[in-house]
């Protein structure tokens, strides 16, 4: 069985889509936000 390709378009879109109301996000939603939340977490900035 070979994987469905993605568009441009579906891939901008889903990029996008939290899928909110849903449990679990898509794939290319999740690397599109990448460690962000790591990023914005005030215990994990630099001190000094």
């Amino acid at each position: 069985m070979s994987a469905k390709k993605t568009t441009v378009a579906d891939n901008n879109s889903n990029m996008r889509n939290p899928n909110k109301g849903m449990s679990g996000t898509n794939k290319a939603y999740d690397q599109a936000q990448g460690n962000r939340g790591k990023k914005m977490n005030p215990n994990q900035k630099n001190k000094g």
